[in-house]
């Protein structure tokens, strides 16, 4: 069969299957990189400010480019506006459960989030679930489109720990699809999801993608995919384990978790995190610039 009766058959057009994708521009890399370092700072940067601060580093470069790099970056500046997300009008949107709500306990209130992680010649996506209590990172996946299902496969690693009472998340596509919330429903959790003016309610993930990145992935460039896994798997375990917070009166996520202070390597080595203990609980050493 041909390949013009072969797409007909399937319903594809003729110039998706010639078509070969190009390797992104180094330049648009080098920008992408720019935006996302500066939207850590400014997270309440759009296009018109996020191109204005390009353009004082000397890149002449125009706000339809930039607006179209934060969209491909999942970025977009924080602000109350009259439509904050861009959900897709198939989904139903849940509605927002944590106002006035006193967060006491670990597992009672989970939540979501997505960024962008760059390699050498490319970039992936990074999505992690945490418990807004203890601030510990329960899971993340990786991938290199923004799809649904290494939101799910996330979650579902999540769940084999614990369960919430409310999972919240913001109105991104991913989160409000049904492969996503059913997963939440089959264990009777409860749904919740940002709204209009709620730009501070994903503070705890702004902040861990923060530490993640001046502390670890800018160290670095990343030449394949693996690499970048190993180390965000290390850092995690750092973080949750060894990274003492200073709201959590200088505890680790895990000890505020568990409710057990680690005292010594040993407890370590019991919850998972450690696997070449060799003393003294220091920094993974592959997270140190060579």
């Amino acid at each position: 069969m041909s390949v013009r009766w072969q797409c007909r058959a399937l319903k594809l057009c003729r110039g998706s299957w010639y078509y070969k994708a190009k390797p992104m521009d180094e330049r648009n890399l080098e920008v992408m990189d720019l935006i996302d370092r500066q939207y850590l700072d400014t997270p309440f940067y759009g296009r018109p400010k996020m191109t204005a601060y390009l353009r004082r580093l000397g890149h002449l470069i125009n706000p339809k480019r930039v607006g179209r790099l934060m969209r491909l970056m999942g970025l977009r500046g924080i602000m109350p506006r009259l439509n904050s997300s861009k959900p897709n009008p198939k989904h139903p949107i849940y509605p927002y459960l944590l106002r006035d709500l006193e967060v006491t306990k670990a597992n009672q209130v989970w939540a979501a989030d997505i960024t962008y992680v760059r390699l050498k010649r490319g970039f992936m996506y990074l999505v992690a679930v945490i418990d807004i209590y203890s601030r510990k990172i329960l899971s993340w996946q990786l991938s290199n489109t923004l799809d649904t299902e290494f939101c799910v496969e996330s979650l579902k690693d999540a769940l084999k720990e614990a369960k919430p009472e409310i999972f919240n998340t913001d109105q991104g596509s991913q989160f409000t699809s049904y492969a996503f919330t059913d997963v939440l429903k089959e264990h009777a959790i409860k749904i919740s999801m940002d709204g209009k003016g709620r730009a501070l309610d994903n503070v705890f993930m702004e902040r861990f993608w923060r530490s993640l990145k001046y502390e670890s992935l800018y160290l670095r460039q990343f030449e394949t995919v693996s690499d970048m896994r190993r180390t965000i798997k290390q850092y995690v375990a750092f973080y949750n384990t060894q990274r003492v917070h200073q709201s959590l009166n200088y505890k680790t996520p895990e000890e505020v978790y568990s409710g057990k202070i680690a005292t010594n390597l040993i407890d370590l080595i019991g919850c998972g995190y450690v696997e070449n203990p060799s003393g003294l609980l220091t920094y993974p050493q592959p997270l140190l610039r060579s």
